[in-house]
């Protein structure tokens, strides 16, 4: 069955390798206050 795939690289690889990384939020959700300011804007 060729359409498996080799899980021995997967038990096999090093986490030690990979780079430490930030992780940045770059779509931030709007507060309450936002929402209300639209909602509001809508009405008007």
């Amino acid at each position: 069955m060729a359409d498996k795939p080799d899980m021995g690289e997967i038990a096999s690889f090093d986490k030690a390798k990979l780079k430490k990384m930030e992780t940045q939020e770059k779509n931030t959700l709007p507060t309450k206050e936002t929402i209300e300011q639209e909602k509001q804007s809508e009405i008007s």
